[in-house]
């Protein structure tokens, strides 16, 4: 048997390996389930890591007492090899028969460590005496990497799933996958019909992963949605299915969804958002077509009454798409997001990524569907244009599915919340507040019930618990059996899950920590981007920082952070100074091929793993995920990474440049907590109302080349915004 053909090999090779360790590598490399291509690795590991002879002559590998080793270990890897191959040609040959008669009667009582070789052997009697030597820190770390290997080799069709979706998605234009989602013969054919969407019984699936279950989606036409749910429950993926019509949607109904930004090429930012509806833009196409052919046709020709009548035809549906207003329009809902006039004319290769998706905001706001679908919109504008953004979906005529982890915007839109969970949607009439109350209000009730039931069966059961065997007290005692007997099954209401950020206590030092006195900054004297700056951060500072784009609120974090000096005025910082900085960016450029424990460990050596496990837990990053590559992770699970490493450098103050994108609901929450018990000063760049307002005491605006503080609070801000946006309009 080769197992025990290795054993022996091993025990008269390397005579100082355990014996548990010979034993485990023995059925290993016997397991059918075991990767051949990582075998040969996984065996020189563990007998490097747990062979006391190699141990010590790989610390001293010069060491003249043991110089045949190497040849011993090379020995005994290359019988493993031997078996591997004879175990894959065995797999394609013929039956075998056992070298013994096994009586699998008595084999089943057997201790787990008895093996057959030429007789029973009991390891357990034999080593009951004998200490270890197996070290049992290098063994937890030989299984953990065991346990990465097998789960990530199980999510590896997944991923590749994943791949394979996006890979489809890039192949196909803007007008191919609008064409073929909205086909152009539908144009006119919902005159008549409902524009509701109800449909029962929806599964949805990703790779091996459930999203619906006999869910119910029901979106009544000229409502607004908010969908929300965790970090991973399948939201983008449920409006991904829609979009694609992989879920029934009637196809009279018009379908857009806002995912990515657009491709940068030539075409002007105006244009961009014209063209973006593409069924004007093939009507158009056609009229032209039509015109330069009746200049060619003959007076009164069945050709030229046929082209005539499709032309009447074309000028008809032209009119009903307000063709003629068409610019102005783009014009008006480029602006509204921040677009200038100088903006609107440049090539969109010329724009950022952030900038380009505000692009497809528009481009989106311009072609109107029936069903809009929108997938954290406010994670890519600033409080300007997001303030004009919940001011203009309001009066929205059509259908609207956003997913969305800021309450204020769900508050100010949402005239329903879709909440999905637990592979299912469950509908509540109202805004986020609204959702919120009746859900605390229907859980307690839940809670209420299920204790009153669980307390009356307690009360069945202790009764029959005492009498049943008692025989003037049997009848009644049988009676509550039937009763116990004839109650339905009973859940527990789902608990409410709960997360918990924790920032080190700052060290205290003597202020002042960090001042700007009338400090200006420009790249050029002559062009200041900011000027008379006076601000005075302390320990007990919490302030947030306002302003559209562009007006110099990543110069005033730079010229804080120290990367860049002023031209003029005064900068005083405390020679202790710790500060943080939080940045989307540095989400992104995360290594992609470490795990968050790697990566702790790269950037603040000197802890064990289970501390930097232990950290990561406290930014809710626990169990596998910390052992999983970086890229495999959500968007939500980078940001905790960010905040983990963020709190490993003792900072007294910290800098956060949008921290809320990506993390959901209960991770602001915990982020909102950990804030406020932290000791330590906070500067927040920030689009979140609601976060603006838990977190910061006072509100800077970083506009017209300055930064002063402003009196008011969040919500009087955006209505100031609106106002002057609407009276400035084009």
């Amino acid at each position: 048997m080769a197992d025990i053909e290795l054993s022996s090999l091993i025990r008269e090779l390397l005579p100082d390996t355990d014996e548990p360790v010979t034993q485990y590598l023995a059925g290993y490399i016997a397991d059918p389930s075991t990767d051949a291509s990582e075998a040969l690795l996984v065996s020189r590991q563990m007998l490097e890591s747990f062979a006391p002879s190699l141990s010590s002559g790989a610390s001293s590998s010069s060491s003249p007492s043991r110089p045949s080793t190497p040849t011993e270990l090379d020995k005994v890897l290359g019988k493993i090899a031997e078996l591997l191959e004879a175990r894959e040609a065995d797999e394609v040959g013929e039956l075998r028969t056992l070298d013994k008669v096994m009586n699998m009667k008595r084999s089943a009582g057997m201790n787990a460590t008895f093996v057959l070789q030429g007789g029973g052997v009991d390891l357990e009697s034999i080593n009951k005496g004998k200490a270890s030597r197996v070290d049992m820190k290098k063994l937890e770390k030989q299984e953990a990497k065991l346990r990465a290997k097998i789960e990530k080799r199980s999510r590896r069709d997944l991923y590749e799933g994943s791949k394979l979706l996006a890979s489809q998605k890039k192949q196909q234009s803007y007008e191919e996958m609008f064409l073929k989602v909205n086909p152009l013969e539908s144009l006119g054919s919902a005159k008549g019909k409902s524009k509701d969407i109800h449909l029962v019984n929806v599964d949805v699936t990703f790779g091996s992963n459930r999203i619906l279950t006999g869910a119910s989606l029901t979106l009544a036409y000229g409502r607004r949605y908010g969908l929300i749910g965790r970090n991973g429950v399948g939201k983008s993926t449920l409006l991904r299915h829609i979009a694609l019509r992989d879920i029934a949607i009637p196809k009279h109904i018009t379908i857009l969804f806002v995912e990515q930004e657009i491709v940068g090429d030539d075409t002007p930012a105006l244009q961009s958002v014209l063209s973006a509806d593409v069924w004007r833009e093939r009507l158009l196409g056609e009229q032209d077509a039509l015109d330069k052919r009746l200049a060619t046709l003959a007076e009164g020709s069945a050709e030229m009454e046929e082209a005539s009548g499709r032309l009447a035809e074309l000028h008809e549906k032209l009119a009903e798409m307000d063709v003629e207003g068409a610019v102005g329009r783009a014009a008006g809902l480029l602006a509204g997001l921040g677009f200038t006039e100088a903006d609107q004319h440049r090539p969109t290769r010329e724009f950022s990524g952030g900038w380009r998706m505000r692009l497809a905001l528009a481009r989106a706001l311009f072609v109107k569907p029936d069903l809009l679908m929108l997938d954290e919109p406010s994670n890519h504008i600033d409080l300007n244009a997001l303030a004009w953004l919940e001011d203009y979906l309001q009066t929205w005529q059509g259908t609207i599915l956003v997913v969305s982890h800021d309450r204020a915007f769900l508050d100010a839109v949402a005239t329903d919340i879709v909440w999905q969970h637990s592979a299912r949607l469950d509908y509540f009439k109202g805004n986020f507040t609204q959702f919120y109350a009746t859900k605390t209000e229907r859980d307690k009730n839940r809670r209420k019930e299920y204790e009153t039931q669980m307390q009356y069966r307690a009360h069945l059961q202790a009764f029959v618990d005492r009498w049943r065997y008692n025989a003037n007290r049997a009848a009644q005692a049988q009676s509550r059996i039937k009763i116990l007997e004839g109650l339905p099954d009973l859940e527990p209401p789902e608990q409410e899950e709960t997360e918990t950020f924790k920032f080190p206590e700052a060290e205290k030092i003597s202020p002042p920590l960090l001042q700007l006195s009338e400090v200006s900054f420009g790249y050029t004297p002559d062009k200041l981007i900011l000027k008379g700056i006076n601000i005075d951060v302390g320990l007990d500072s919490r302030m947030a920082i306002i302003g559209p784009n562009g007006a110099g609120k990543s110069t005033l974090i730079k010229l804080l952070t120290g990367e860049l000096k002023p031209l003029t005025g005064q900068m005083n910082r405390h020679g202790r100074l710790r500060i943080a900085y939080f940045a989307q960016h540095h989400v992104d450029t995360l290594p992609a091929h470490l795990s968050p424990v790697s990566f702790l460990a790269t950037r603040f050596p000197g802890k064990s793993e289970q501390e930097y496990r232990s950290h990561l837990g406290s930014f809710g990053i626990t169990g596998i995920t910390g052992l999983q590559t970086i890229e495999t992770l959500s968007g939500g699970q980078k940001s905790r990474v960010a905040f983990a490493a963020l709190s490993l450098q003792n900072p007294h103050i910290l800098l956060l440049d949008e921290p809320t994108n990506h993390l959901d609901m209960e991770g602001l929450d915990a982020l909102m907590d950990a804030l406020a018990k932290w000791n330590g000063g906070v500067i927040v760049i920030s689009h979140d109302e609601r976060f603006i307002t838990g977190v910061a005491s006072e509100l800077w605006v970083c506009a017209d080349g300055t930064v002063s503080k402003y009196k008011g609070d969040v919500a009087a801000y955006k209505e100031l915004i609106v106002n002057k946006i609407k009276t400035t309009k084009p």
